[in-house]
């Protein structure tokens, strides 16, 4: 069987863009601060992705899509739409840092879903460490010891909803190629977010928009330098280094909006990076142990 030349340092290079880009994403939305309406906002940069995707999206539209990839692409639109909103509202709300750290939330959430919806087994190390990872986040929010605002629940719905996403695009991969599922999101999630736009619609300043539309190169960008980066080293060498990404944020929180370092963050993100880290290895030493038995 042949097998893909794995580059680990590669890997590395390309998840370090990756993170590069993903920061600057959350970057822009703060600085935007609730200048727009988080709906709004959430509108103006998909239809903006859109504009990136038109060159390929008559090829995939005349693709056929079964009925039961329809629905899956409808229900995870439905929940990316209500993720993005809720993101976008928090990000406008609470620190940088607590918003990365909070969203490495997202993969524990998947490995939960995978075991309770789509029936894969959860043994109990992984269990072990998700039970860290929640632990990291109560580290990070320390419920009953400060008050949480709206911005912070509005960020552990968004992580969750992302994965709930994630989950419904694992069940996607089976029925439509990844331009297929990227093109659909986009359209599905720009359509859902219409309404919800229109109802809350100020008139746009042109450096708004051009920044929104900033967001997407970068989100866009972020997302290739992701599939590079899973092309040529397995997930257990790329995933510690998103920790960097928590690194950057606290260093840019500081330095463009002023925001205190938290060591109770910092410390509860490194918690959940590290339990996510081991999920990630976890699951590579399954993955090869099944190809030595395909081999075989």
């Amino acid at each position: 069987m042949e097998t893909q030349e794995i580059r680990p340092l590669a890997g590395i290079f390309w998840m370090l863009l990756t993170g590069l880009c993903f920061v600057a994403v959350n970057v822009i939305v703060k600085s935007l601060g609730g200048s727009l309406p988080a709906p709004q906002s959430a509108f103006l940069r998909f239809v903006a992705g859109l504009i990136l995707l038109l060159p390929v999206l008559p090829g995939i539209i005349r693709t056929g899509i079964s009925t039961k990839a329809l629905k899956l692409i409808g229900l995870r639109g439905f929940f990316h739409t209500a993720a993005v909103m809720a993101w976008f509202f928090a990000m406008a709300r609470i620190p940088l840092a607590e918003a990365t750290a909070m969203s490495y939330m997202s993969p524990v959430y998947v490995t939960l879903g995978a075991a309770f919806f789509l029936g894969e087994r959860l043994a109990a190390r992984r269990l072990i460490a998700v039970g860290f990872a929640l632990i990291g986040v109560l580290i990070m929010l320390r419920p009953g010891f400060r008050e949480l605002s709206p911005g912070h629940y509005a960020q552990l719905f968004a992580t969750l909803s992302f994965a709930v996403s994630f989950l419904f695009a694992k069940r996607l991969a089976s029925e439509v190629s990844p331009s297929v599922a990227v093109a659909a999101l986009a359209i599905v999630v720009t359509i859902g977010l219409a309404p919800f736009a229109y109802a809350v619609w100020v008139p746009p300043t042109f450096s708004q928009i051009a920044w929104l539309f900033g967001v997407a190169v970068f989100a866009t960008a972020g997302h290739y330098t992701m599939a590079r980066a899973f092309a040529v080293a397995p997930i257990s060498v790329t995933q510690p280094v998103t920790f960097l990404q928590l690194v950057w944020a606290v260093i840019l929180g500081v330095l463009i909006f002023g925001e205190p370092v938290d060591n109770w963050v910092v410390f509860g993100g490194l918690v959940i990076m590290v339990s996510v880290s081991f999920i990630a290895w976890r699951e590579a030493v399954l993955k090869r142990r099944q190809a030595r038995v395909i081999d075989l």
